[in-house]
Formats: structure tokens, C-alpha cells, sequence
């Protein structure tokens, strides 16, 4: 019988194959040449002492044993030419990972998506990069795979459903990621390599029958007797269906106008907002793993930090190891920033959005706007940012030491942020309290992560698009919308999700009820 064994070990030998059979054969008191295959099944880093170890569950087989590995193929999807019809208003995770499990269900998904498929995109990417223009249907929040599709690719949950998790790894596999997804404590994907899974996942989802629709924006929903007919499109057209699964992400703010003046119900909902810090990813390594060079066997030392300053956390949010920072405006007249990774998070530097929580009672100067509040808060953030860095797609920068001193930086190294920036004082970005928070917490930070707190740091601002800053409130069983049945909220621009696994997990949820309610059984 194969064994499970759990160890720790230096990274030249997690790394190196032959000097983990050879660890693998002392441990167990087995000659080398007995031990036939080793199969690493879980991986994370221990950083805690001066000596980094790489903690490794592993399946040892021994000689005369089949190797098996663990089976990876796609679920038994149905032909879905002919079958009832349900409407999925996004092609990011949530309402990709729906639609195909509206196919496995026997359910025809119709995917709406306003932005472009994912070659398209790199286009408008292009522009908003190089040109400063934005296409407020096709950027880095909008088209096919979402917002996650150009973004670090981060595959961690803290979803206690770990078999749903297993799940939608597993698919992500299939789909051409990495078995490595399988194996880490905090397993990406990178931005390089997703955009052909979505295009594979696209091409299973109309290869059984479904269909994917682009540059096609929702403006209207059908409704009659509070009961969900169909959506309407900016080009006139109607496409009729009983159950709709909207799925449009964070960003859709029109969706959300459209929600509310339609009087169906939305309530404004808590995010965090704050800037985009970047640091030498060389500093941080020597931060995280105690040493000058982290050598050939480790990887890019991500971080993860929170503190309570004023009553309120700020924490790290989206570290992207060994990543860039890019331009993720949705409209003109607005800056936005996000981060992201390669697959082998080979850049030079680190950054990461560094956020406070907000409160429901921050939005109050706002509260003429009722449950779009928070979105208004944060639109306004984003104006004059835009305004403040010269009304392109520059954004306000300064180092963090001038930053925590109320000082204008001097001077600015480059950045990873392609479009450029402009060397602001940042407090004129902010709301005062943000601010205040802000400037004590980056101190705070240095004091439990020595050389955190330094010049060499530059932050961009903002980071603004964490989540939501709405909830489009359902029932807790049906997954419906409390007011209008057929129609489901799902993931993040729902209030339900918050990043590529969390949304895939909701969009497979909602289209089992919705298959529930099309055929009339629970599952």
C-alpha cells in the first residue's frame, strides 16, 4: 500500500526530486532503490524561523506498486441544443462556472457578456495602457473571464466548503491550469495563462450547445408581476427566459443604477478602499524569509498583514509576488488600480493593495443616493484621483515614508504601472479619516515587518475595487432575489463572493437552483 507521510524539509530538496527520495528513504528506513515514485500531495512554506522549511505531505510508493495519480477529467455534460433556456448575465468565474453547470444539469445557458472575448480585450488593454483610453465595456474589469482574467489568477478561499473548492480546482485543471493548484497552500494561476482557460471553458460551453454572446450589454430586465421574463440588450433586442443569473461583477454600476431605479431592491454594502503599494520584490523577500538572496528554491515571498488603527482594520489585500500594477478604470474620468502576477511571478517588483475597512455611517454625505451610497463614495475617490494625477490614466503616487510625513516626494522611481505617475501628496485624494488611518498604519506595518516602512515603497492610488459596494440581497434558500423571483444574485457584484474561487462556488449554486426551479426538484 502506498504510504502518506508528512515532513518538512529545505527547499533544494521539495525542489529536486532525487533528494527527496533520498529524504523520503531515510525517514522510512527504505533503500532508495525501493522507493519507486514519490507524489507530492500538499506543499506551503514555513518562513517562521531563520531557516525557511517546506512543509510537504507526500504518497510514497513503493517497488511493485501502481502509481496512480489523482484522475482529473471533465463532469458528463449534456447536449443542451433543445433544452430550457436560462439567461447568465456575465462571463467572468461565477457565470462561466453556472453555465456550465447549468449544462451538466440539462439547462441551455445563454452567457451575456457587454465586453469582448478575451483577444479582443488585449486591445482595449493596450489602449487604456499606452493610449489612456478607456472603453467602459471592454477593460480590465469587463469581457471574457471577468476581472480575474488579467489578474494574478489567486485560487484561495477561506470557504469552509472544501469539497466545492476541490471541485472547481479540479475543473480549472482540466481546463489547462497547472496540477500545482492541487497542491499548494495558496495556489494562482497567473495572468499569462488564464485567458486560455476561459477560452477553453468558452468553447465547452457552446461545444454542448450553449451559447456566449459578446459586446452584448444588458439594459433592462423583463419584468411583469414581479417574475422574471427576459433581458434586454443596449441593441433592442429581447432575450426571453424565466430565470436569469446575474453574474455582472463589482464594477457593473449600471446594473446596479439600472436595479434601483427599476425599484428592485439593493442595499448599499461595507468595502475597503486604500492604495496599490509597491516595493522592490528583492526587499520583501529579505523581509519573509530572513536573508539577503532567497536563492533558485524558493519563490517570491508573497506577505499578509492587518492591523487595527483608530477602530478600524487596514490590511494587506491581492499581494501580487513578483507582479505589476494596471489601470482597471471602468469609465472616463476615473483612475483606478489592481495588481497582478505571471505564472512565475518573475517581475522585480511586489505590490499589494493596502486597505481600511469602511463603515455603512462613512457614506453619509452621500446618502441621497440611498443604496448607491458607497458606490457614489468611491466614484468620487476615483474623479479626483483622476483629476489630481492631470485627467489621464496617471495616477497619484508618493513614497510611503513622504506619504506617512505629509510630504510631496521629490522624486519618483519607475513603476510597474504602465500609464505612468505623478508625484502627488495623497491626502488630497482621500477623505481626512482614510488618511489619518492610513499614514499610522503604514508605521504599524514597519514595526512588525522590519524594512516595510521605507522610501523605496511607492504607493499608487487608488485601490478602490475590492468588492462590491453593493448587495443585491436573495433568499437563503432558493438563491433567488427576495423580490423578483427567477432572478439570482451571484457572486461578487452580488455580494457573495470575493475572488476567482468564491465566485465560481456561488455561479455552480445558483445554477443548481435554478435547474431546481426549471425542473421542478431539489437537488
Amino acid at each position: 500500500m502506498p504510504q502518506e507521510i508528512q515532513l518538512q524539509v529545505l527547499p533544494e530538496i521539495a525542489a529536486t526530486n532525487h533528494l527527496l527520495v533520498d529524504y523520503v528513504a531515510k525517514l522510512t528506513h527504505t533503500p532508495s532503490n525501493e522507493i519507486q515514485h514519490v507524489t507530492i500531495l500538499k506543499r506551503s512554506i514555513d518562513a517562521r524561523q531563520k531557516q525557511v522549511k517546506i512543509n510537504l505531505k507526500v504518497q510514497v510508493f513503493f517497488q511493485g506498486e501502481d502509481v496512480h495519480h489523482r484522475p482529473v477529467s471533465f463532469p458528463d455534460y449534456k447536449n443542451v441544443r433543445n433544452a430550457p433556456v436560462a439567461i447568465v448575465v456575465g462571463a467572468g468565474p461565477a457565470g462561466y462556472f453556472a453555465a456550465l453547470q447549468l449544462i451538466e444539469l440539462g439547462v441551455k445557458p445563454i452567457v451575456v457578456e457587454r465586453g469582448k472575448d478575451v483577444r479582443g480585450r488585449r486591445r482595449d488593454l493596450k489602449a487604456i495602457n499606452v493610449d489612456h483610453i478607456v472603453n467602459p465595456d471592454s477593460n480590465y474589469c469587463f469581457g471574457e473571464g471577468g476581472a480575474g482574467t488579467y489578474s494574478d489568477g489567486k485560487l484561495y478561499t477561506r470557504s469552509k466548503k472544501r469539497g466545492d473548492v476541490n471541485r472547481i480546482l479540479e475543473l480549472l485543471v482540466a481546463f489547462g491550469a497547472s496540477q500545482d493548484i492541487l497542491v499548494e497552500a495558496h495556489p494562482h494561476i497567473g495572468t499569462n495563462k488564464l485567458p486560455k482557460i476561459m477560452e477553453d471553458m468558452r468553447h465547452k460551453i457552446t461545444e454542448f450547445g450553449g451559447e456566449v454572446l459578446f459586446d452584448k450589454r444588458v439594459v433592462d430586465f423583463d419584468v411583469k408581476g414581479n417574475e422574471i421574463k427576459g433581458a434586454v440588450l443596449h441593441t433592442g433586442e429581447t432575450i426571453e427566459a424565466n430565470q436569469v443569473i446575474l453574474a455582472t461583477g463589482h464594477s457593473a454600476r449600471d446594473i446596479f443604477e439600472l436595479l434601483d431605479r427599476k425599484n428592485i431592491f439593493i442595499e448599499a454594502k461595507p468595502f475597503a478602499l486604500g492604495v496599490r503599494a509597491e516595493h522592490p520584490q528583492s526587499l520583501i523577500d529579505s523581509i519573509q524569509y530572513s536573508c539577503d538572496f532567497r536563492g533558485d528554491f524558493l519563490p517570491p515571498a508573497p506577505y499578509s498583514i492587518v492591523k487595527q488603527v483608530n477602530g478600524r482594520g487596514m490590511y494587506s489585500f491581492c499581494m501580487c509576488p513578483g507582479g505589476v500594477i494596471a489601470p482597471c478604470a471602468t469609465d472616463v474620468e476615473e483612475v483606478v488600480t489592481n495588481g497582478w502576477s505571471p505564472s512565475k511571478r518573475d517581475q522585480a517588483t511586489a505590490n499589494s493593495g493596502i486597505v481600511v475597512e469602511l463603515k455603512l455611517e462613512d457614506f453619509k454625505p452621500y446618502e441621497k443616493h440611498g443604496a448607491l451610497a458607497g458606490m457614489y463614495f468611491q466614484k468620487e475617490i476615483e474623479n479626483t484621483a483622476w483629476k489630481v494625477a492631470g485627467k489621464t490614466q496617471e495616477v497619484p503616487a508618493q513614497r510611503m515614508v513622504d506619504f506617512s510625513n505629509k510630504k510631496v516626494s521629490e522624486s519618483l522611481p519607475k513603476t510597474s504601472y504602465v500609464p505612468g505617475v505623478v508625484s502627488s501628496e495623497l491626502g488630497d485624494v482621500f477623505p481626512s479619516f482614510l488618511t489619518g488611518i492610513m499614514r499610522q498604519g503604514f508605521q504599524e506595518f514597519g514595526k512588525s515587518m522590519k524594512g516595510y516602512f521605507t522610501n523605496d515603497a511607492i504607493l499608487h492610488a487608488p485601490e478602490s475595487r475590492t468588492s462590491s459596494p453593493v448587495r443585491i440581497p436573495r433568499n437563503d434558500d432558493t438563491l433567488e432575489h427576495l423580490q423578483i423571483k427567477g432572478l439570482y444574485p451571484c457572486g461578487e457584484g452580488a455580494g457573495y463572493a470575493g475572488g476567482i474561487i468564491s465566485a465560481a462556488i456561488d455561479g455552480e449554486k445558483c445554477a443548481i437552483k435554478c435547474a431546481e426551479q426549471i425542473f421542478g426538484y431539489r437537488n
